[in-house]
């Protein structure tokens, strides 16, 4: 009989590769977090009050599943080498948006079965869009269940990169965490070794010494437009087409 644990990454993986889309995706990566970590704390100093805890969301919380969808290597070379943004990667941002949500869905009617509670989150548009603060980051659910390490381009870098999405769930189910990685996945935190997603921001909001989310911003809303057809489509991800893209550093 499968585990708890091991149901979640059948589900996941199951969801994924049925899910009919145009975007094609490498392998999900799928790691848990203890509810008690004390790094949950620390967000409300590090991201903000405002940032829920776990048991915020759930107070039966026992356990945070996080989840990384990796883009195919034709959606990271088509960004990379466009001029603009990418019309497969606009497509992917959008379907995969949708995706997490069919995962989420699911993860709930499965774990509900089991006599469990589930709280889930949407993939994005889940922040202020005036001081552009959110309430739940899914990029961190990611850091603490050990998924990977942040970069210079302040996204989550994962043994299979940063070019993807991210989606995230509190459960009342225990699961035992994962380990989180003891080296950096950042060429440029590792050794000052690398500032492609620096040199490929295309309005200067990425440096090195930060991010300016509102000129970021700004652009996206502008690549929005050219997307009408799409939908809702405030993407880049210029950023995410490196070195660090497909994997973490070995």
């Amino acid at each position: 009989m499968l585990s708890i644990a091991e149901r979640i990454i059948e589900l996941i993986n199951h969801q994924t590769e049925k899910a009919g889309t145009i975007t094609q995706y490498r392998k999900p990566l799928v790691g848990f977090a203890s509810a008690q970590d004390p790094l949950f704390n620390q967000m409300k100093e590090i991201i903000g009050p405002h940032h829920f805890h776990p048991t915020e969301l759930l107070p039966d919380a026992q356990t945070v599943i996080a989840f990384f969808l990796p883009f195919a290597k034709s959606i990271i070379t088509a960004n990379r080498e466009s001029r603009q943004v990418a019309r497969e990667w606009a497509v992917a941002y959008v379907e995969t948006n949708t995706l997490i949500s069919t995962i989420s869905a699911e993860l709930t009617t499965e774990l509900t079965s089991l006599g469990f509670k589930v709280v889930t989150q949407p993939a994005t548009h889940n922040f202020n869009e005036q001081d552009l603060t959110a309430s739940w980051s899914n990029k961190s659910m990611g850091f603490v269940a050990g998924l990977g390490t942040f970069g210079l381009n302040h996204l989550l870098i994962t043994p299979s990169g940063c070019a993807g999405r991210f989606g995230s769930a509190v459960i009342s189910a225990k699961i035992p965490p994962t380990p989180r990685p003891t080296l950096e996945n950042c060429l440029y935190i590792r050794d000052s070794n690398c500032q492609f997603c620096v040199n490929h921001c295309p309005t200067g909001a990425l440096t090195v010494q930060g991010l300016d989310k509102h000129k970021c911003y700004a652009h996206l809303l502008e690549v929005d437009k050219q997307f009408l057809d799409l939908g809702l489509c405030d993407v880049c991800g210029k950023c995410a087409t490196g070195p660090c893209a497909e994997r973490g550093v070995n």
